[in-house]
């Protein structure tokens, strides 16, 4: 039998953490084992369901690369993939338990009558063997055991009996879904003994925690897909940092495509354990995936973030900037901190607003006048050549090389941390290095083309 597996979000806000967990791995189910992945929307809640939160999970899932082969907007043999457009299959079928004198009406409502003495245990891929009899569907503080509402007063089928109906409609051969739907579990198993269908096979998925060890909630960070997206990491890094909680891909390995996740999936691998949503493992994951990826692909991510920052990237050649970004060397965590941290290619102003030179003696001065005077004479503008003038100079001063090379860092970046600053003097261009040292003093005005001081 085909493997076939299914998310069923409610549209009722945009894809969060713990929904994109659920989502992927399904999808890792569904294509580890060649299998379908199916898209269901459950809108049934008519207050709160909008198309428009409906299209902000999809487009969350089209972010993570969460591509589905059946659902409201591809169609497919088993729809409709909208609970709202399946009213009349769940009617139908709770007429029919009524029918069989196994369920009741209530007024407007049908409620499925729960019996006393039925087994309700099954085996849960990941938890084992979860055993419970139907005498535990009691009322709250009270003995009588509590029938299950199948259709309410207003039409609309509840979660636990609309998903049966749609799971074994939709030949759906695996739940997986998050560990608080386990106490779910045994009201299911009731109405497809009800019906007379095999359940399919439940794979419950450990909770998300944050660091603190409760509940992942906004306290602890951004919690919708997009979120991550505004803040610039890269959908293949939030698919690998979510594959990783509850499920190892084993060998102690951390890093990984969607593809090789896909290949080496093991539902028998989930770990009952919850998982604890680390920010610093997302960002390390993060960063090895933006140092992985082509010049190219990195600047598409990096540009938007230069352009919201009010940096000219359009006065600047796209293979340039991409060499300045691969300079970079795998500074930056995110693709948001990569262009903070990388401003000072496209402009100068944001260096004049970092640093003032307020604490360069009057002796230093001189000195560095005359250093930078002989590096901006070097007719060979190459780092090596740069640093090798640089070396020759500090040795017959007797000087120290930090004094000036932390200087030069300074005036062409506005940081104490940067490349190798003769790669970036390099790439900045002997005009520009001139213009931004004349800024400082550190190169006298004649020596700058005759260009006006700060321009």
């Amino acid at each position: 039998m085909e493997t076939r597996v299914r998310f069923a979000p409610s549209p009722t806000g945009a894809l969060h953490i713990g929904g994109g967990h659920t989502a992927l791995f399904n999808w890792l189910w569904a294509r580890r084992t060649g299998g379908s992945f199916v898209l269901r929307i459950e809108d049934t809640d008519r207050d709160r369901s909008t198309r428009e939160y409906e299209e902000t999970i999809m487009s969350g899932m089209r972010w993570l690369g969460l591509d589905w082969d059946e659902g409201p907007d591809r169609g497919g043999a088993f729809g409709p993939y909208r609970q709202s457009e399946r009213l009349s299959t769940y009617r139908e079928n709770a007429e029919k338990l009524v029918a069989e004198g196994k369920a009741y009406r209530e007024g407007d409502a049908i409620l499925y009558r729960v019996l006393p003495g039925v087994e309700l245990s099954f085996d849960d891929v990941v938890y084992g063997r979860i055993e419970t009899m139907s005498d535990g569907l009691r009322e709250r503080d009270s003995d009588a055991l509590k029938d299950i509402v199948l259709i309410r007063s207003d039409g609309m089928p509840t979660y636990n009996y609309a998903v049966v109906i749609d799971d074994h409609f939709m030949n759906i051969t695996h739940v997986i879904r998050g560990e608080d739907h386990i106490s779910n579990t045994p009201k299911q198993l009731l109405l497809y003994g009800a019906f007379g269908w095999t359940p399919p096979l439940f794979a419950h998925l450990p909770m998300i925690l944050g660091r603190d060890k409760k509940k992942l909630s906004k306290r602890h960070g951004a919690t919708s897909v997009y979120e991550y997206r505004d803040l610039g990491y890269m959908p293949d890094s939030v698919f690998n940092f979510l594959a990783n909680l509850g499920w190892s891909a084993g060998e102690d390995r951390e890093i990984f495509t969607r593809q090789e996740a896909a290949r080496l999936f093991e539902l028998s691998r989930v770990t009952r354990k919850p998982a604890v949503f680390d920010p610093d493992k997302l960002n390390h994951i993060n960063q090895e995936h933006l140092k992985r990826l082509d010049p190219g692909a990195r600047l598409d991510l990096v540009k938007p973030f230069w352009t919201e920052a009010g940096l000219p990237v359009e006065k600047h050649d796209d293979a340039w900037l991409a060499d300045a970004l691969t300079l970079m060397g795998g500074r930056g965590q995110t693709a948001r901190e990569l262009a903070s941290f990388s401003d000072y290619y496209l402009s100068f102003e944001p260096v004049k607003e970092r640093w003032k030179a307020e604490d360069i003696s009057d002796e230093l001065r001189a000195r560095l006048r005359s250093f930078f005077s002989a590096l901006l004479s070097e007719p060979d503008w190459t780092p090596e050549r740069l640093e090798a003038r640089a070396r020759s100079r500090v040795e017959e001063e007797g000087a120290k090389m930090k004094d000036y090379a932390m200087t030069l860092r300074y005036a062409l970046t506005g940081m104490k941390v940067s490349p190798g600053i003769f790669e970036v003097a390099a790439l900045l261009g002997r005009d520009e290095v001139r213009r931004r040292l004349e800024f400082y003093g550190f190169v006298q005005s004649s020596e700058s083309d005759n260009r006006p001081k700060g321009a």
